[in-house]
C-alpha cells in the first residue's frame, strides 16, 4: 500500500516539476491599489504622503510597470485578453478634494490613467470635490465610477425589510447615484465600488443586473485572468500600509490560484470562525502544504490539506471573528521564488461600524 503523505509529495513534486518546464498559466494578472486622502495628514488612517506616492509611481515607471484603467482591466477580462504580468491599477475612493489638488498633477506629471469612485451625497461637502471639480478631474483623464448615492452598508437590512424591500432600497440608492452623474458630469459610471468594501451574492447581483462591467471591493488581493469582474480586490494604501516598501511587495505579489471556494457567501453564520474551503490549481507551481492563513488580529490560522485530494484545502481562524470585517490572507511562496497571495473578507452585519 502507498502511504499517503508520501503520495501526496510526490503528486506535488511532479506538478511544480511540470509547471517549471512548461511555464506557468497563472503569470496574467493585474495589482489594483486603492487610496482615499493625498497629503492630508489629519487623516493618517486613509492619508499617503505626496512624497511617498512619487515613488511609487516612480517604482512603476523604473520597472516597466503597464499602468491600465480598471475600466481596461474589465475589458480583458470579459474578452479573455492578456493582462500582462507586470500591470497596476490606481483607484481613488470617495472624493476628496486632496485628489485633485495633490494626486492629480502627478498622475498627469507620469501619464497614469486612475479610477475615482465618486460617494455622490457628500459631492460639495467640506473636503470632497464638488461638481465642477470632478468635471476638472474627469478633463483631466480620470475616469469615473460609482461609489454609491450614500454610502451605506449594503448587507445590512433595516429592521422589518423583506428581500425584496432591501434590494429594492439598494437599486434606488444606485440608480440615484446614476441620474446625479448623468446630470452634473453627462456620464454614466459602468463601475462600482462597494462601500465599505462589502457585498454578498444578492449584492453582486444585482451590481450585474443594473449593467456595470466591473466592481471592486476592498479585500487584498490579485486579480488573475480567472477573476470575476464583480469582485475585484485591491491593496490598500493607506496608514501604515502607505510605504515605497509595502508597494512594492504587493507590486510583485502573483494570484493564489483558486479554482473554487466554499461558501461563497462572506457573511459569517453561527459558525464562527467560519472555516474556507479552496481548491488550488496544480498547474501554477504551488505547493498546498506550505500555505500560510494569517487572521486579521489574531494568531496564524489553521490550515489542513485533505489527503485524498492535495489540492483541496481548508483553512480557519483559531479563535471567533469580533470585528464587523475580518480578512483571511492565504499566501504561499511558488516555484519561482515570487509569493502568491488571496484575500477572503469575512461580515458580520450585525456588528455596527
Amino acid at each position: 500500500m502507498i502511504d499517503g503523505r508520501k503520495w501526496r509529495r510526490r503528486t506535488v513534486a511532479f506538478f511544480i516539476g511540470l509547471v517549471l518546464l512548461c511555464g506557468t498559466a497563472w503569470a496574467d494578472q493585474a495589482n489594483i491599489f486603492v487610496y482615499h486622502r493625498f497629503g492630508d495628514d489629519r487623516y493618517p488612517s486613509t492619508n499617503i504622503s505626496l512624497e511617498v506616492f512619487r515613488q511609487q509611481l516612480t517604482y512603476l515607471k523604473e520597472n516597466s510597470y503597464q499602468v491600465l484603467s480598471l475600466s481596461e482591466v474589465a475589458k480583458r477580462l470579459r474578452l479573455d485578453k492578456p493582462l500582462g504580468d507586470k500591470t497596476a491599477v490606481i483607484t481613488v475612493d470617495d472624493g476628496y478634494q486632496s485628489f485633485l489638488e495633490g494626486a492629480v498633477p502627478l498622475l498627469q506629471e507620469f501619464g497614469y490613467p486612475a479610477t475615482l469612485f465618486v460617494q455622490v451625497e457628500s459631492v460639495g461637502g467640506r473636503g470632497y470635490l464638488s461638481w465642477d471639480e470632478l468635471k476638472e478631474v474627469k478633463a483631466a483623464g480620470v475616469e469615473i465610477g460609482n461609489h454609491s448615492y450614500s454610502h451605506l452598508h449594503m448587507v445590512n437590512r433595516l429592521d422589518g425589510e423583506s428581500r425584496e424591500e432591501w434590494l429594492g432600497r439598494l437599486r434606488a440608492d444606485i440608480v440615484r447615484a446614476q441620474q446625479a452623474f448623468r446630470k452634473n458630469l453627462d456620464c454614466e459610471p459602468e463601475l462600482f465600488a462597494y462601500p465599505y468594501g462589502e457585498w454578498s451574492p444578492e449584492v453582486v447581483e444585482l451590481i450585474r443586473d443594473l449593467g456595470f462591467k466591473a466592481a471592486a471591493v476592498q479585500t487584498s488581493g490579485v486579480v488573475g485572468s480567472g477573476s470575476d469582474a464583480l469582485r475585484l480586490p485591491r491593496f490598500p494604501m493607506g496608514g501604515p500600509y502607505a510605504t515605497l516598501d509595502g508597494f512594492r511587495e504587493k507590486a510583485r505579489m502573483k494570484p493564489l490560484p483558486v479554482l473554487s471556494i466554499v461558501p461563497e457567501n462572506p457573511v459569517v453564520g453561527d459558525a464562527n470562525p467560519p472555516s474556507l474551503e479552496i481548491q488550488i490549481d496544480p498547474a501554477a507551481g504551488i505547493d498546498p502544504g506550505r500555505i500560510n492563513l494569517f487572521v486579521g488580529g489574531q494568531p496564524q490560522g489553521e490550515v489542513r490539506v485533505d489527503p485524498d485530494n492535495p489540492w483541496r484545502i481548508v483553512v480557519q481562524a483559531k479563535n471567533p471573528l469580533q470585528g464587523r470585517r475580518t480578512q483571511y490572507t492565504l499566501t504561499a511562496q511558488g516555484a519561482d521564488g515570487r509569493w502568491h497571495w488571496f484575500g477572503r473578507l469575512w461580515l458580520r452585519p450585525e456588528v455596527p461600524e
